[in-house]
């Protein structure tokens, strides 16, 4: 089936929303989208090391919330306690971001042909090939993430509950290297990789088939004459990050939960071990600790990257000659 078959077949989004791969200039889209996406991590990083923190939280902490992690962090440390180990993430993000980038939408490019002889409703064919793509980007790019995720997370909870303090994130890799080699920058590789590829995989999906029935709901699937405005395309990818954002929270946090008390933890226990601890601590619930500051971050972030990146995409497009 031909491209204008297929067009005709299946209704498209408004042109304006959706802007192929290969029609960007990818040196001004790095270039450009690294001090974009660093800005949204300045915003949202606090988040990240609240959630952290009430992750390996025990003793009296336990009964902390998020407000009072907050605030607990500020009386302690100031402020540049909620940016403990923000100089590894913002280092490690830019090569991270290149490839999860890249090979997403390479998938999402491949899987959309591979799934087109289904015959399935767009908003089915948006959710399968951007799962796809989200899953693949995630698997690519944890070989890198994973590294900087351990060194973070040791920053991030220094000094608190009777973790051990660093000089910083040098002085992390070389006590990690000291005691456990190479190996030891990838502690929770598997629960790494099982809770951020399938992650990435629901949020790309939930992203790729919301905004596509809100699209239709508003009645711009079919109609090529009449033509979104700016703002009505950033708040239904806005909406769609919102929600993707909220579906994936509520999916990952167990597992997420695990993987940072695997990561930060230095007497190297086994995932089961972790399990039944947090099981004695606190029931069932434990596993879902820090679910209020990563629903929120996994929403704002969702949100504004996705209305960064659209924007970004279509900032980064070139110019079609007459």
């Amino acid at each position: 089936m031909d491209t204008s078959t297929r067009a005709a077949k299946i209704p498209s989004l408004p042109q304006q929303t959706e802007i192929n791969w290969d029609n960007l200039d990818m040196t001004k889209l790095y270039v450009v989208g690294a001090g974009m996406f660093s800005c949204v991590t300045v915003a949202l990083y606090p988040v990240s090391v609240i959630k952290t923190r009430m992750q390996v939280a025990s003793g009296e902490a336990l009964r902390r919330n998020a407000l009072a992690t907050f605030k607990n962090i500020l009386k302690v440390d100031g402020v540049p306690g909620l940016y403990r180990g923000f100089g590894t993430v913002i280092t490690g993000a830019i090569p991270a971001r290149i490839i999860f980038l890249t090979a997403l939408e390479k998938t999402k490019a491949t899987s959309l042909k591979l799934v087109e002889p289904l015959q399935l409703s767009e908003s089915m064919e948006a959710a399968l090939a951007n799962g796809l793509g989200g899953l693949t980007a995630s698997l690519c790019s944890q070989a890198v993430f994973v590294p900087i995720d351990v060194v973070s997370q040791k920053l991030m909870v220094q000094g608190y509950s009777g973790h051990v303090r660093y000089k910083g994130g040098i002085d992390v890799v070389q006590k990690i290297m000291k005691s456990d080699g190479p190996r030891g920058l990838y502690r929770g590789f598997g629960l790494s990789v099982m809770t951020y590829a399938p992650s990435s995989a629901v949020w790309w999906a939930s992203y790729g088939f919301s905004q596509r029935m809100i699209w239709s709901a508003l009645g711009h699937l079919n109609d090529k004459e009449d033509a979104p405005s700016q703002l009505k395309i950033v708040g239904v990818q806005a909406t769609g990050g919102m929600i993707a954002g909220a579906v994936t929270s509520c999916v990952s946090t167990p597992l997420d939960t695990i993987k940072t008390r695997l990561q930060v933890n230095q007497n190297k226990p086994k995932a089961s071990e972790v399990v039944r601890r947090l099981i004695a601590e606190d029931g069932w619930k434990g596993f879902y600790r820090g679910l209020g500051p990563r629903f929120f971050s996994s929403s704002a972030w969702g949100t504004s990257m996705i209305v960064c990146y659209e924007y970004l995409k279509r900032v980064c497009a070139k110019v079609e000659e007459a």
